[in-house]
């Protein structure tokens, strides 16, 4: 019988989210983060529930040209832009959008053979101070773009928020401030807002939003669920064991949890080896039919070891569910010290994708 550890895509969520990220921002059109295989979803998968998005963003040209070959033909944006003039004739030849962050960038495009022209958007750094042209050079760069016959069209104009899941933080505000200053006088449709932008900074909404975890149903300030968010992904597995151990037993790998008394211990069938976090502590949620049970034990490559005292009655096949539908990724990701983000990209090739609407 096959390994019963699966992650379960709800398409219909998907869409569901997509849906709350138009409503929050209705006069924005949506440009879709499908990047790092759709957040461990599937990239192909995702852009087709997505259909209704206005385009999709994905971080390089691999990424891109996945979607191509598997016919999706919607817009699709090169967020980290071209890392070499030899991608230039690849973006004419799959019609696909780059953003433009660097001057050399621009070099290129205007060294660039004659050709179809690309569309571009110019990447302005505002404070995130990772990706994108200083807020001084944007005038200058976007001229040179605007007359750059390999530039179709008028440059769109964009930046990124880095602090806009605080959202008591004046950098967001300022970060609006200076956006704002460095594209005085320039024409073109402007980019802004990410998912926390979307769901707390109205001020951010522009022409272009670009939602990314909350595609996927995750808040993306942490903490607790953002209300009307449906989590795309249910990660499941199967108790293989289920055994009564006494008080003073050490359980796993360097015998990290001793149990405090007489308790029945199980065994399910996913480990770091499937993505689930090794780090992740004693006392990490899991639901065992449906009920909450937790982490006991330092988790192994194929298995991790649950204390069952409050479902006294599991045996061998129950169901076991890390996260999703009844158990919030965010509640996962605080026990184990880190974000949804994360655990959603580290799911590992072993784990079977299955996709309902």
């Amino acid at each position: 019988m096959t390994r019963d550890t699966r992650a379960v895509i709800r398409c219909s969520a998907l869409r569901d989210n997509l849906a709350l990220a138009r409503r929050a921002a209705p006069a924005s059109r949506q440009l879709a983060v499908i990047k790092a295989n759709a957040y461990g979803h599937g990239i192909v998968a995702a852009a087709r529930a997505l259909e209704a998005a206005d385009a999709f963003g994905v971080a390089c040209l691999d990424e891109a040209l996945i979607l191509r070959e598997a016919g999706i033909d919607k817009p699709v944006v090169l967020l980290e832009g071209i890392l070499s003039a030899a991608e230039i004739e690849a973006l004419r030849q799959w019609r696909l959008e780059t953003v433009v962050h660097h001057a050399a960038q621009v070099a290129m495009l205007e060294q660039a053979p004659a050709g179809r022209p690309v569309p571009v958007w110019l990447k302005i750094d505002t404070g995130m101070h990772r990706l994108g042209v200083a807020p001084e050079e944007a005038g200058a760069l976007y001229r040179r773009l605007a007359e750059c016959p390999a530039v179709r069209g008028t440059p769109r104009l964009m930046t990124h928020l880095a602090r806009a899941d605080e959202r008591t933080d004046p950098a967001t505000k300022r970060q609006l401030r200076i956006f704002d200053e460095a594209i005085a006088g320039l024409d073109g449709e402007r980019s802004v807002a990410n998912s926390a932008g979307i769901l707390a900074w109205p001020a951010a909404h522009a022409d272009w939003n670009r939602p990314g975890i909350l595609l996927y149903g995750v808040s993306p300030f942490g903490g607790e669920p953002w209300p009307g968010l449906a989590p795309a992904m249910t990660l499941h597995s199967t108790l293989i064991a289920v055994k009564r151990l006494r008080r003073g037993d050490a359980i796993g790998y360097g015998g990290r949890f001793v149990c405090p008394e007489d308790m029945p211990v199980g065994v399910a069938a996913i480990g770091y080896g499937d993505g689930y976090p090794r780090h992740a502590p004693d006392g990490t949620p899991v639901l065992v039919n449906g009920r909450p049970a937790a982490l006991a034990g330092t988790v192994s490559m194929d298995m991790l070891t649950l204390d069952l005292r409050n479902v006294p009655d599991a045996v061998p096949g129950d169901p076991v569910t890390l996260w999703g539908e009844g158990l919030p990724i965010e509640t996962v990701a605080r026990h184990a010290g880190t974000i949804g983000y994360e655990l959603l990209c580290k799911i590992t090739p072993r784990v079977r994708f299955e996709y309902v609407d």
